[in-house]
């Protein structure tokens, strides 16, 4: 339901059940079809967008009944953007795990979740087109070179649910990783707050007081010739967590061009290893129903062959 504002181009949205749980950027988006994701952050930076006449922010959830207001925005001619066969099929055989509420995705490194920053589609937009007319809507984000589970919600219930499980820290998200250096202890529990700040034309999350709360629990699986293969468990879900917090201990991740520096990628680079080393490769969560669900994707193969081919210790 909408109630255009004639004097100004705003208009009122009401969220319908459906749309409960979604957050705004993703909201927004889907309304102004042709809008440079950038221009729908600006909107809810400088407060042209409220919900309920507040102020509000990219990452607010939305609840039914909910009154957006949308100011006017300029689009610009997206056309029909052209997601090859090869990609969709690869999308499909990604496939992992569905029901009635949600689909998950084993997401290829390199691949975007969404569309912006110059990027055209993402893994969002071959979904709905592989299902033309379904429901479909990103619960969580993964980096655009992190690999693994990802899940993708079915319906507004099963959104709004799920979204309150990742808030809560009710899912249980487990990676696996390869540390630059050996880990000194086989667990290493690291509790410090993580800040985002922009380092030129990239942000950088780094430890501060200032930040928000973050842990990351690293376990050693094994020891390699200098490095360390790991699996890293989140109990809370900040921007780079992972890769912020093993540059904390001095051991950033494999092949990670924005924490490890470049001569270390070059050397992993040399060594077969052209992305970074952090795979999701376990979520689980209990669903709408109360079901207990357990989804896992597997190393990739280009990974499995980077470890093949390391020294153990």
């Amino acid at each position: 339901m909408s109630n255009q504002n004639k004097s100004s181009g705003a208009y009122l949205v009401q969220v319908d059940s459906d749309r409960a749980g979604q957050r705004l950027d993703n909201f927004l988006s889907a309304r102004l079809k042709g809008v440079p994701k950038s221009a729908v952050y600006r909107m809810i930076r400088t407060g042209q967008v409220r919900i309920n006449g507040g102020r509000c922010k990219a990452a607010s959830r939305l609840e039914e009944g909910d009154e957006v207001r949308i100011p006017p925005a300029h689009t610009r001619e997206r056309g029909e953007f052209t997601v090859s066969d090869q990609v969709c099929r690869q999308i499909e055989e990604a496939l992992i795990y569905q029901d009635q509420d949600v689909l998950v995705v084993d997401k290829p490194s390199g691949m975007a979740v969404h569309s912006g920053s110059g990027l055209p589609w993402g893994l969002i937009d071959v979904v709905r087109r592989i299902r033309p007319g379904e429901f479909v809507e990103l619960v969580h984000r993964l980096d655009r070179e992190t690999s693994g589970c990802l899940v993708l919600a079915r319906s507004g219930a099963a959104l709004s649910h799920l979204a309150d499980r990742f808030r809560a820290g009710q899912v249980d998200k487990r990676y696996l990783c390869l540390l630059n250096g050996k880990m000194p202890e086989p667990v290493i529990e690291v509790d410090a707050p993580l800040v985002k700040k922009q380092a030129g034309a990239q942000a950088q999350v780094e430890v501060s007081e200032e930040g928000k709360p973050a842990r990351t629990r690293f376990t050693l699986l094994q020891t390699y010739s200098g490095s360390s293969y790991a699996e890293a468990v989140l109990f809370t879900g900040r921007t780079h967590q992972i890769r912020a917090h093993a540059k904390h201990i001095g051991q950033p991740l494999a092949g990670d061009d924005r924490y490890a520096g470049r001569k270390s990628v070059r050397a992993w680079k040399k060594r077969g290893l052209n992305r970074l080393f952090l795979h999701a490769h376990q979520l689980a969560w209990t669903g709408p129903s109360g079901a207990q669900l357990s989804v896992e994707a597997p190393l990739p193969a280009p990974l499995r062959r980077v470890l093949d081919s390391l020294d153990s210790c």
